[in-house]
Protein backbone atom coordinates (compact mmCIF):
# COMPACT_ATOMS: atom_id res chain seq x y z
CA UNK A 1 0.00 0.00 0.00
CA UNK A 2 1.58 3.31 -1.06
CA UNK A 3 1.66 4.84 2.42
CA UNK A 4 3.37 8.31 1.43
CA UNK A 5 -0.19 9.59 0.13
CA UNK A 6 -1.98 11.89 2.22
CA UNK A 7 -5.82 12.65 1.66
CA UNK A 8 -5.46 15.82 0.19
CA UNK A 9 -2.52 13.79 -2.15
CA UNK A 10 -4.74 11.44 -2.88
CA UNK A 11 -7.88 13.70 -3.75
CA UNK A 12 -5.45 15.59 -6.14
CA UNK A 13 -4.48 12.17 -7.70
CA UNK A 14 -8.10 10.99 -8.46
CA UNK A 15 -9.06 14.67 -9.65
CA UNK A 16 -6.80 13.83 -12.46
CA UNK A 17 -8.87 11.23 -14.15
CA UNK A 18 -12.74 12.21 -12.40
CA UNK A 19 -13.96 15.44 -12.55
CA UNK A 20 -16.24 17.05 -9.87
CA UNK A 21 -17.48 15.13 -7.18
CA UNK A 22 -15.69 16.05 -4.42
CA UNK A 23 -17.45 15.19 -1.28
CA UNK A 24 -17.01 11.82 -2.36
CA UNK A 25 -13.20 12.33 -3.54
CA UNK A 26 -12.89 13.60 0.43
CA UNK A 27 -14.48 10.46 1.78
CA UNK A 28 -12.58 8.05 0.18
CA UNK A 29 -9.74 9.33 0.56
CA UNK A 30 -10.39 9.93 4.19
CA UNK A 31 -11.24 5.81 3.86
CA UNK A 32 -8.21 4.77 2.57
CA UNK A 33 -5.78 7.24 4.84
CA UNK A 34 -7.39 6.16 8.02
CA UNK A 35 -6.34 2.04 6.30
CA UNK A 36 -2.87 3.24 6.43
CA UNK A 37 -3.58 4.78 10.05
CA UNK A 38 -4.49 1.46 11.32
CA UNK A 39 -1.61 -0.23 10.00
CA UNK A 40 0.70 1.89 12.31
CA UNK A 41 -1.57 0.81 15.50
CA UNK A 42 -0.05 -1.54 18.57
CA UNK A 43 -1.53 -5.23 17.49
CA UNK A 44 -4.48 -4.54 20.30
CA UNK A 45 -5.59 -1.54 18.82
CA UNK A 46 -5.40 -2.76 15.47
CA UNK A 47 -7.80 -5.31 16.29
CA UNK A 48 -10.41 -3.21 17.57
CA UNK A 49 -10.25 -0.78 14.20
CA UNK A 50 -12.33 -1.65 11.22
CA UNK A 51 -12.90 0.31 7.98
CA UNK A 52 -15.98 2.24 7.62
CA UNK A 53 -18.27 1.15 4.55
CA UNK A 54 -19.24 3.85 2.46
CA UNK A 55 -22.75 3.55 0.50
CA UNK A 56 -22.14 6.03 -2.51
CA UNK A 57 -25.69 7.49 -3.71
CA UNK A 58 -26.19 8.85 -7.02
CA UNK A 59 -27.36 8.62 -10.93
CA UNK A 60 -25.20 6.03 -13.38
CA UNK A 61 -22.88 7.78 -15.00
CA UNK A 62 -21.62 10.58 -12.58
CA UNK A 63 -18.55 8.37 -11.38
CA UNK A 64 -19.06 5.72 -8.75
CA UNK A 65 -16.93 3.19 -9.99
CA UNK A 66 -14.91 5.30 -11.38
CA UNK A 67 -13.64 6.97 -7.90
CA UNK A 68 -13.33 2.92 -6.38
CA UNK A 69 -11.30 1.78 -8.80
CA UNK A 70 -8.75 4.52 -9.19
CA UNK A 71 -8.61 4.21 -5.38
CA UNK A 72 -7.36 0.85 -5.26
CA UNK A 73 -5.10 1.89 -8.05
CA UNK A 74 -3.58 4.51 -6.09
CA UNK A 75 -4.05 2.20 -2.78
CA UNK A 76 -2.09 -0.92 -5.06
CA UNK A 77 -4.59 -2.90 -3.40
CA UNK A 78 -7.17 -5.86 -3.86
CA UNK A 79 -10.16 -4.72 -5.78
CA UNK A 80 -13.30 -6.12 -7.63
CA UNK A 81 -16.09 -4.56 -8.90
CA UNK A 82 -19.39 -6.99 -8.40
CA UNK A 83 -22.84 -6.21 -8.50
CA UNK A 84 -25.18 -7.11 -6.26
CA UNK A 85 -27.84 -7.89 -9.00
CA UNK A 86 -25.83 -11.03 -9.85
CA UNK A 87 -26.35 -12.76 -6.79
CA UNK A 88 -28.84 -15.00 -5.56
CA UNK A 89 -30.31 -15.96 -1.95
CA UNK A 90 -28.95 -19.32 -0.74
CA UNK A 91 -31.13 -21.91 -2.03
CA UNK A 92 -31.76 -20.65 -5.65
CA UNK A 93 -29.40 -21.29 -8.71
CA UNK A 94 -27.17 -18.67 -9.02
CA UNK A 95 -23.63 -16.99 -7.73
CA UNK A 96 -23.49 -17.12 -4.16
CA UNK A 97 -22.31 -14.34 -2.38
CA UNK A 98 -19.06 -16.01 -0.63
CA UNK A 99 -17.73 -15.60 -4.42
CA UNK A 100 -17.32 -12.45 -4.44
CA UNK A 101 -14.15 -12.70 -1.69
CA UNK A 102 -12.96 -15.78 -3.34
CA UNK A 103 -12.70 -13.06 -6.37
CA UNK A 104 -10.72 -10.39 -4.30
CA UNK A 105 -8.32 -13.36 -3.29
CA UNK A 106 -7.78 -14.62 -6.71
CA UNK A 107 -6.90 -10.77 -7.80
CA UNK A 108 -4.61 -10.51 -4.40
CA UNK A 109 -2.74 -13.63 -6.05
CA UNK A 110 -2.16 -11.73 -9.20
CA UNK A 111 -0.61 -8.64 -7.38
CA UNK A 112 1.63 -10.77 -5.26
CA UNK A 113 2.80 -13.18 -8.04
CA UNK A 114 3.59 -10.31 -10.07
CA UNK A 115 5.91 -8.64 -7.10
CA UNK A 116 7.61 -11.84 -6.37
CA UNK A 117 7.88 -12.20 -10.19
CA UNK A 118 9.98 -8.49 -10.59
CA UNK A 119 12.02 -10.06 -7.53
CA UNK A 120 13.64 -12.94 -9.80
CA UNK A 121 13.16 -11.25 -12.98
CA UNK A 122 16.87 -11.44 -12.98
CA UNK A 123 17.08 -14.40 -12.66
CA UNK A 124 14.77 -15.60 -14.66
CA UNK A 125 15.84 -14.10 -17.63
CA UNK A 126 19.09 -15.72 -17.38
CA UNK A 127 17.46 -19.25 -16.77
CA UNK A 128 15.37 -18.06 -19.71
CA UNK A 129 17.98 -16.76 -22.17
CA UNK A 130 19.94 -20.39 -21.61
CA UNK A 131 16.92 -22.28 -22.60
CA UNK A 132 15.96 -20.24 -25.59
CA UNK A 133 19.84 -20.54 -26.89
CA UNK A 134 19.11 -24.64 -26.20
CA UNK A 135 16.32 -24.56 -28.68
CA UNK A 136 18.10 -22.65 -31.25
CA UNK A 137 20.97 -24.35 -31.57
CA UNK A 138 20.02 -28.28 -30.30
CA UNK A 139 22.73 -30.71 -29.21
CA UNK A 140 22.62 -34.21 -29.86
CA UNK A 141 19.95 -36.29 -28.41
CA UNK A 142 20.42 -39.65 -27.04
CA UNK A 143 17.18 -41.55 -25.88
CA UNK A 144 17.64 -42.93 -22.17
CA UNK A 145 14.73 -45.03 -20.55
CA UNK A 146 13.32 -44.54 -16.91
CA UNK A 147 11.39 -47.73 -17.30
CA UNK A 148 11.36 -48.98 -13.20
CA UNK A 149 11.39 -52.81 -13.85
CA UNK A 150 10.79 -53.37 -9.65
CA UNK A 151 7.22 -52.16 -9.44
CA UNK A 152 5.51 -55.38 -9.30
CA UNK A 153 5.15 -56.89 -6.03
CA UNK A 154 4.68 -60.68 -5.09
CA UNK A 155 2.11 -59.57 -2.38
CA UNK A 156 -0.30 -58.68 -5.72
CA UNK A 157 -2.00 -55.56 -6.49
CA UNK A 158 0.12 -52.42 -4.75
CA UNK A 159 -1.65 -48.93 -5.49
CA UNK A 160 1.48 -46.85 -4.87
CA UNK A 161 3.84 -49.61 -7.19
CA UNK A 162 1.64 -48.73 -9.67
CA UNK A 163 1.56 -45.45 -10.27
CA UNK A 164 4.83 -45.04 -9.87
CA UNK A 165 4.91 -47.90 -12.54
CA UNK A 166 2.97 -45.40 -14.55
CA UNK A 167 4.62 -42.67 -14.05
CA UNK A 168 8.01 -43.81 -14.44
CA UNK A 169 7.42 -45.64 -18.19
CA UNK A 170 8.38 -43.12 -20.17
CA UNK A 171 11.43 -42.04 -22.32
CA UNK A 172 13.40 -38.85 -21.62
CA UNK A 173 16.15 -37.59 -24.04
CA UNK A 174 19.48 -37.07 -22.84
CA UNK A 175 21.20 -34.06 -24.65
CA UNK A 176 25.18 -34.17 -25.23
CA UNK A 177 26.74 -30.41 -25.49
CA UNK A 178 29.80 -30.77 -27.50
CA UNK A 179 32.48 -27.65 -27.40
CA UNK A 180 31.43 -26.55 -30.77
CA UNK A 181 27.62 -26.55 -29.56
CA UNK A 182 28.43 -25.00 -26.54
CA UNK A 183 30.56 -22.17 -28.59
CA UNK A 184 27.51 -21.31 -31.13
CA UNK A 185 25.56 -21.36 -27.77
CA UNK A 186 27.28 -18.47 -25.76
CA UNK A 187 27.09 -16.45 -28.93
CA UNK A 188 23.45 -16.97 -29.70
CA UNK A 189 22.93 -16.11 -25.60
CA UNK A 190 24.49 -12.81 -26.42
CA UNK A 191 22.91 -12.30 -29.41
CA UNK A 192 19.53 -12.71 -27.59
CA UNK A 193 20.67 -10.29 -24.58
CA UNK A 194 21.61 -7.46 -27.50
CA UNK A 195 17.80 -8.00 -28.96
CA UNK A 196 19.74 -8.94 -32.36
CA UNK A 197 17.44 -11.99 -32.59
CA UNK A 198 14.11 -10.64 -31.67
CA UNK A 199 12.45 -10.89 -34.84
CA UNK A 200 13.42 -14.55 -36.09
CA UNK A 201 10.83 -17.22 -35.26
CA UNK A 202 11.56 -20.19 -33.09
CA UNK A 203 9.61 -23.17 -31.62
CA UNK A 204 9.55 -23.68 -28.06
CA UNK A 205 7.69 -26.17 -25.46
CA UNK A 206 5.52 -25.00 -22.39
CA UNK A 207 4.53 -26.26 -19.82
CA UNK A 208 0.78 -26.55 -20.19
CA UNK A 209 -1.10 -24.19 -17.31
CA UNK A 210 -4.26 -25.80 -15.94
CA UNK A 211 -7.25 -23.89 -16.37
CA UNK A 212 -7.96 -21.52 -13.34
CA UNK A 213 -12.12 -21.58 -12.48
CA UNK A 214 -13.18 -18.32 -10.39
CA UNK A 215 -16.62 -18.46 -8.54
CA UNK A 216 -16.91 -22.40 -7.48
CA UNK A 217 -17.72 -23.49 -4.52
CA UNK A 218 -16.27 -24.81 -2.25
CA UNK A 219 -17.26 -28.23 -2.60
CA UNK A 220 -15.99 -28.16 -6.21
CA UNK A 221 -12.37 -26.97 -5.35
CA UNK A 222 -12.04 -29.78 -3.20
CA UNK A 223 -12.40 -31.64 -6.45
CA UNK A 224 -10.49 -29.60 -8.37
CA UNK A 225 -7.43 -30.02 -5.25
CA UNK A 226 -8.43 -33.99 -5.83
CA UNK A 227 -7.54 -33.69 -9.93
CA UNK A 228 -4.54 -31.53 -9.06
CA UNK A 229 -2.86 -33.84 -6.49
CA UNK A 230 -3.49 -36.97 -9.53
CA UNK A 231 -1.86 -34.71 -12.19
CA UNK A 232 1.06 -33.71 -10.33
CA UNK A 233 1.50 -37.87 -10.13
CA UNK A 234 1.57 -37.55 -14.13
CA UNK A 235 4.61 -35.59 -16.32
CA UNK A 236 3.93 -32.66 -16.91
CA UNK A 237 2.68 -31.80 -20.07
CA UNK A 238 4.08 -30.01 -22.85
CA UNK A 239 2.35 -28.03 -25.52
CA UNK A 240 4.06 -26.20 -28.63
CA UNK A 241 4.49 -22.75 -29.50
CA UNK A 242 6.09 -21.23 -32.79
CA UNK A 243 6.60 -17.45 -32.24
CA UNK A 244 9.53 -14.89 -32.44
CA UNK A 245 12.58 -14.89 -30.25
CA UNK A 246 11.42 -11.59 -28.12
CA UNK A 247 7.78 -13.23 -27.64
CA UNK A 248 9.77 -16.66 -26.61
CA UNK A 249 11.87 -15.21 -23.94
CA UNK A 250 8.83 -13.45 -22.40
CA UNK A 251 7.13 -16.82 -22.18
CA UNK A 252 10.36 -18.51 -21.28
CA UNK A 253 11.01 -15.84 -18.38
CA UNK A 254 7.19 -16.46 -16.86
CA UNK A 255 7.84 -19.75 -16.62
CA UNK A 256 10.98 -19.66 -14.72
CA UNK A 257 10.06 -17.39 -12.49
CA UNK A 258 7.19 -19.59 -11.37
CA UNK A 259 10.02 -22.18 -10.84
CA UNK A 260 11.69 -19.57 -8.87
CA UNK A 261 9.28 -18.32 -6.01
CA UNK A 262 7.11 -20.19 -3.45
CA UNK A 263 3.54 -20.90 -4.11
CA UNK A 264 2.67 -21.02 -0.93
CA UNK A 265 4.45 -17.92 0.21
CA UNK A 266 2.72 -16.00 -2.63
CA UNK A 267 -0.89 -17.70 -1.34
CA UNK A 268 -0.34 -17.14 2.45
CA UNK A 269 0.76 -13.32 1.74
CA UNK A 270 -2.30 -12.99 -1.07
CA UNK A 271 -4.31 -13.81 1.54
CA UNK A 272 -3.08 -11.55 4.30
CA UNK A 273 -2.96 -8.93 1.69
CA UNK A 274 -7.03 -9.13 0.92
CA UNK A 275 -7.79 -9.22 4.23
CA UNK A 276 -6.39 -6.30 5.12
CA UNK A 277 -6.17 -4.15 2.39
CA UNK A 278 -9.13 -5.73 0.04
CA UNK A 279 -11.99 -3.40 -1.72
CA UNK A 280 -14.79 -4.72 -2.33
CA UNK A 281 -17.16 -2.92 -4.77
CA UNK A 282 -20.40 -3.81 -4.98
CA UNK A 283 -22.72 -1.87 -7.95
CA UNK A 284 -26.81 -2.12 -8.17
CA UNK A 285 -27.44 -2.05 -4.28
CA UNK A 286 -30.70 -0.45 -4.87
CA UNK A 287 -31.89 -3.09 -6.82
CA UNK A 288 -31.78 -5.38 -4.18
CA UNK A 289 -33.31 -2.66 -1.65
CA UNK A 290 -37.68 -3.51 -1.44
CA UNK A 291 -39.03 -0.21 -1.76
CA UNK A 292 -42.20 0.64 -0.21
CA UNK A 293 -45.01 -0.43 -2.24
CA UNK A 294 -43.49 -2.92 -4.17
CA UNK A 295 -44.83 -6.73 -4.45
CA UNK A 296 -42.00 -8.24 -5.59
CA UNK A 297 -43.68 -10.33 -7.92
CA UNK A 298 -41.52 -12.75 -10.08
CA UNK A 299 -38.55 -11.99 -8.37
CA UNK A 300 -36.10 -13.66 -6.64
CA UNK A 301 -36.18 -12.96 -3.08
CA UNK A 302 -33.70 -9.55 -2.87
CA UNK A 303 -34.23 -9.52 0.62
CA UNK A 304 -32.33 -12.98 1.48
CA UNK A 305 -29.40 -11.64 -0.81
CA UNK A 306 -29.03 -8.59 1.17
CA UNK A 307 -29.39 -10.96 4.72
CA UNK A 308 -26.65 -13.08 3.06
CA UNK A 309 -24.42 -10.21 2.19
CA UNK A 310 -24.86 -9.03 5.99
CA UNK A 311 -22.40 -11.47 7.28
CA UNK A 312 -19.91 -11.05 4.79
CA UNK A 313 -20.18 -7.50 5.35
CA UNK A 314 -20.07 -7.43 9.29
CA UNK A 315 -17.26 -10.54 9.16
CA UNK A 316 -16.92 -13.50 8.96
CA UNK A 317 -14.63 -16.36 7.39
CA UNK A 318 -14.70 -17.66 4.23
CA UNK A 319 -13.23 -20.58 2.77
CA UNK A 320 -10.85 -20.35 -0.32
CA UNK A 321 -9.11 -22.68 -2.17
CA UNK A 322 -5.79 -21.12 -0.64
CA UNK A 323 -7.28 -21.11 3.08
CA UNK A 324 -9.26 -18.98 4.97
CA UNK A 325 -10.10 -15.47 5.01
CA UNK A 326 -11.43 -13.23 7.59
CA UNK A 327 -13.52 -10.34 6.01
CA UNK A 328 -13.82 -7.94 8.89
CA UNK A 329 -10.95 -5.60 7.15
CA UNK A 330 -12.29 -5.52 4.07
CA UNK A 331 -13.24 -2.27 2.89
CA UNK A 332 -16.37 -1.95 1.40
CA UNK A 333 -18.31 0.42 -1.13
CA UNK A 334 -21.52 0.26 -2.02
CA UNK A 335 -23.32 2.05 -4.58
CA UNK A 336 -26.46 2.88 -6.33
CA UNK A 337 -28.77 5.22 -7.96
CA UNK A 338 -31.46 4.71 -5.75
CA UNK A 339 -34.31 6.19 -7.83
CA UNK A 340 -37.02 4.07 -6.83
CA UNK A 341 -35.57 2.97 -3.45
CA UNK A 342 -34.42 4.38 -0.89
CA UNK A 343 -31.25 3.72 1.23
CA UNK A 344 -33.57 3.58 4.21
CA UNK A 345 -35.47 0.23 2.33
CA UNK A 346 -32.47 -1.88 2.60
CA UNK A 347 -32.64 -4.00 6.34
CA UNK A 348 -31.52 -2.03 9.09
CA UNK A 349 -28.57 -4.14 9.59
CA UNK A 350 -27.30 -3.77 6.30
CA UNK A 351 -27.33 -0.25 6.49
CA UNK A 352 -25.87 -0.09 9.95
CA UNK A 353 -22.83 -2.01 7.86
CA UNK A 354 -22.65 1.19 5.46
CA UNK A 355 -22.19 4.47 8.07
CA UNK A 356 -20.54 6.88 5.44
CA UNK A 357 -23.49 8.34 3.17
CA UNK A 358 -22.05 9.82 0.20
CA UNK A 359 -24.37 11.88 -2.32
CA UNK A 360 -22.71 12.27 -6.19
CA UNK A 361 -24.25 14.87 -7.61
CA UNK A 362 -25.86 15.00 -11.07
CA UNK A 363 -23.24 16.56 -13.91
CA UNK A 364 -23.77 20.13 -15.04
CA UNK A 365 -22.61 21.35 -18.94
CA UNK A 366 -19.44 22.74 -17.53
CA UNK A 367 -18.81 19.48 -15.81
CA UNK A 368 -19.46 18.03 -19.26
CA UNK A 369 -17.07 20.81 -20.81
CA UNK A 370 -14.23 19.91 -18.10
CA UNK A 371 -14.87 15.96 -18.73
CA UNK A 372 -14.22 16.17 -22.43
CA UNK A 373 -10.57 17.93 -22.22
CA UNK A 374 -9.04 17.86 -18.76
CA UNK A 375 -8.74 14.09 -17.47
CA UNK A 376 -6.07 12.68 -18.23
CA UNK A 377 -6.21 10.77 -21.67
CA UNK A 378 -9.39 12.17 -22.01
CA UNK A 379 -12.67 11.42 -24.29
CA UNK A 380 -11.27 13.99 -26.82
CA UNK A 381 -7.77 13.07 -26.68
CA UNK A 382 -8.50 9.09 -27.03
CA UNK A 383 -10.27 10.20 -30.41
CA UNK A 384 -7.35 12.28 -31.54
CA UNK A 385 -5.04 9.48 -30.78
CA UNK A 386 -7.05 7.09 -32.59
CA UNK A 387 -7.25 9.00 -36.16
CA UNK A 388 -3.92 9.74 -36.37
CA UNK A 389 -2.99 6.71 -36.54
CA UNK A 390 -4.87 6.61 -39.83
CA UNK A 391 -2.98 10.29 -40.28
CA UNK A 392 -5.77 12.33 -39.75
CA UNK A 393 -5.22 15.40 -37.37
CA UNK A 394 -8.11 16.25 -35.86
CA UNK A 395 -8.67 19.80 -33.33
CA UNK A 396 -11.58 20.53 -31.08
CA UNK A 397 -12.25 24.29 -31.00
CA UNK A 398 -13.70 25.40 -27.76
CA UNK A 399 -16.77 26.53 -28.90
CA UNK A 400 -17.66 22.69 -30.06
CA UNK A 401 -16.62 21.45 -26.77
CA UNK A 402 -19.52 23.59 -25.25
CA UNK A 403 -21.32 22.69 -27.75
CA UNK A 404 -21.09 18.98 -27.33
CA UNK A 405 -21.30 19.76 -23.55
CA UNK A 406 -24.78 21.67 -23.92
CA UNK A 407 -26.30 18.57 -26.28
CA UNK A 408 -25.21 16.26 -23.37
CA UNK A 409 -26.87 18.18 -21.05
CA UNK A 410 -29.89 19.04 -23.02
CA UNK A 411 -30.22 15.50 -23.51
CA UNK A 412 -29.56 13.95 -20.17
CA UNK A 413 -32.30 16.53 -19.32
CA UNK A 414 -35.49 15.42 -21.74
CA UNK A 415 -34.27 11.66 -21.96
CA UNK A 416 -32.99 9.43 -19.86
CA UNK A 417 -29.73 10.44 -17.59
CA UNK A 418 -27.03 8.60 -18.12
CA UNK A 419 -24.58 10.71 -17.14
CA UNK A 420 -20.70 11.27 -18.62
CA UNK A 421 -21.56 8.42 -20.88
CA UNK A 422 -23.89 10.56 -23.23
CA UNK A 423 -20.77 11.54 -24.03
CA UNK A 424 -19.50 8.12 -25.59
CA UNK A 425 -22.63 8.76 -27.98
CA UNK A 426 -22.10 11.89 -28.91
CA UNK A 427 -18.40 11.93 -29.65
CA UNK A 428 -19.36 8.59 -32.13
CA UNK A 429 -22.29 10.17 -33.50
CA UNK A 430 -20.25 13.74 -34.20
CA UNK A 431 -17.04 11.44 -35.55
CA UNK A 432 -18.58 8.94 -37.57
CA UNK A 433 -18.41 9.89 -40.75
CA UNK A 434 -14.44 10.75 -40.17
CA UNK A 435 -13.99 7.45 -38.31
CA UNK A 436 -15.58 5.58 -41.31
CA UNK A 437 -13.45 7.82 -44.07
CA UNK A 438 -10.14 8.25 -42.25
CA UNK A 439 -8.65 4.91 -43.33
CA UNK A 440 -9.60 5.13 -47.18
CA UNK A 441 -9.36 9.17 -47.53
CA UNK A 442 -5.89 11.19 -46.92
CA UNK A 443 -7.49 14.16 -44.97
CA UNK A 444 -4.77 15.82 -43.16
CA UNK A 445 -5.76 18.21 -40.57
CA UNK A 446 -9.23 18.72 -39.77
CA UNK A 447 -11.51 21.06 -37.15
CA UNK A 448 -14.10 20.27 -35.41
CA UNK A 449 -15.81 23.29 -34.70
CA UNK A 450 -19.69 24.21 -33.18
CA UNK A 451 -20.68 24.60 -36.89
CA UNK A 452 -19.33 20.87 -37.78
CA UNK A 453 -21.12 19.77 -34.52
CA UNK A 454 -24.41 21.45 -34.85
CA UNK A 455 -24.42 19.99 -38.62
CA UNK A 456 -24.77 16.62 -37.10
CA UNK A 457 -26.33 16.74 -33.99
CA UNK A 458 -29.08 19.42 -34.03
CA UNK A 459 -31.65 17.64 -36.38
CA UNK A 460 -31.28 14.78 -34.44
CA UNK A 461 -31.87 16.34 -31.16
CA UNK A 462 -34.66 18.18 -32.52
CA UNK A 463 -36.86 15.02 -33.07
CA UNK A 464 -37.63 13.34 -29.55
CA UNK A 465 -38.51 10.01 -31.33
CA UNK A 466 -34.90 10.22 -33.31
CA UNK A 467 -32.72 11.03 -30.32
CA UNK A 468 -34.20 8.28 -27.94
CA UNK A 469 -32.80 6.08 -30.64
CA UNK A 470 -30.06 7.55 -31.23
CA UNK A 471 -28.55 9.54 -28.86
Amino acid sequence: MNQTLTPREIVHELDQYIIGQSKAKRSVAIALQNRIRRLKLDPGMQKEVKPKNLLMIGPTGVGKTEIARRLADLANAPFIKVEATKYTEVGYVGRDVESMVRDLVENAIRIVKKEKHEEVYDEAKENAIVRLAKVIKPGEKKKTSNTNNNASTPSGFDFASMMAQFTNQFEEEEEVETEEVARTRRAIREQIRNGQLDDHEVTIQLEEKKLSLNNTNPAMEQMMDIQDSLSAMQPKKKIERTVTVKEALELLIEEESDKLVNMEDIQQKALQLAEERGIIFIDEMDKIAISSGSNNNGQVSRQGVQRDILPIVEGSQIQTKYGIINTDYILFIGSGAFHEAKPSDLIPELQGRFPIRVHLDDLTKEDFEKILVEPKNSLTKQYMALLETDGVTIEFTDDAITAMAAYSEQLNDTTDNIGARRLHTILETVLDELLFEATDMQMGHIVINEKYVADRLEDIVEDRNLSHYIL
